[in-house]
């Protein structure tokens, strides 16, 4: 299966690599997909190293990910089977929510054919998600009838403050990205 992970600029950036790191190891195959603020707390070059293809960080590139395109943010989108944002910032939800495509990390989610699951995992200090236009544009993703939501969790976040917002734990992502995987393919093995 091929999974895209869309990493946002979040400190729970970090856990993005083991996410990848484990759905490597299950036998996927994965490509990442980041925003300039990601790029703040985790190098593009990690991500690289632990999924063995090149980090998308500009949706003008040219096609690195199939030389007979040069449309590079399409062809992710056309490769990928499971989309998972993890951590999905306050940031990027509201692109999301909006439809705005206006870096690598929408555009490819606004490409994704209908077909491709896409699932979202908020990570966030508790008084941004809980915040009224957060709450607002949580509410029109979930009305695309597009995303699912994994909710975060509460506990002790980067801030100190403890509460909800954290980035789900990966081994709940990793079973939801073959969930996901398996409704849409009922008869595909899964993963060893």
């Amino acid at each position: 299966m091929n999974v895209l992970i869309g990493v946002s600029g979040g400190i729970a950036a970090y856990k993005a690599a083991d996410l990848v790191s484990r759905l490597v190891g299950r036998g996927h195959g994965v490509r990442v997909v980041m925003t300039a603020g990601a790029t703040r707390f985790v190098g593009p070059i990690t991500f690289e190293a632990l999924s063995g293809h090149p980090v998308m960080l500009d949706a003008l590139a040219t096609a690195a990910a199939d030389p007979t395109s040069s449309v590079e943010h399409v062809a992710w989108a056309k490769w990928t089977d499971v989309a998972l944002v993890a951590p999905m910032t306050a940031n990027t939800l509201a692109r999301l929510a909006c439809g705005l495509a206006d870096d690598a990390l929408s555009t490819v989610m606004l490409a994704l054919p209908a077909r491709v699951p896409c699932l979202v995992a908020p990570a966030m200090n508790t008084a941004m998600w809980e915040h009224p236009a957060v709450v607002r544009n949580l509410r029109w993703l979930r009305e695309l009838d597009r995303y699912e939501v994994i909710p975060p969790v509460s506990k002790r976040l980067a801030c100190g403050d403890v509460g909800m917002g954290g980035l789900a734990d990966v081994d709940t992502l990793v079973d939801a990205v073959e969930a996901a995987a398996q409704r849409v393919s009922p008869g595909a093995p899964s993963a060893p």
